[in-house]
């Protein structure tokens, strides 16, 4: 698909955006241990900067968290939180899904 974008050429931004409303994200809730809650948010393909998206959720949730085999870990339980986010963020709602 990195091929199909590039011969396009057309920005990345546009790619970018392409991507966040072609997705299927699933938020969930895990219970880690000690009993700590982290919020998982998987299914995030090539075309978006998993890295960016997980900085801006740290900052607007004030938590921390990390990105790393294509999910994002968000520390605590935001399931309350986190559609509303990723929508300003430029997902479609009705892809994510929250568990």
């Amino acid at each position: 698909m990195d091929d199909i974008l590039k011969s396009a050429g057309l920005p990345e931004e546009v790619w970018e955006t392409i991507a966040k409303e072609t997705q299927r994200i699933v938020v969930k809730a895990v219970r880690r241990r000690w009993g700590k809650w982290v919020t998982v948010i998987e299914g995030l393909d090539k075309g978006v900067d998993g890295k960016k998206l997980a900085k801006e959720l740290k900052q607007k949730l004030a938590c921390g968290g990390t990105f790393k085999n294509n999910k994002i870990e968000l520390q605590g339980d935001h399931r309350k939180n986190i559609k509303k986010i990723l929508e300003k963020e430029g997902f479609s709602p009705d892809s994510i899904e929250v568990k």
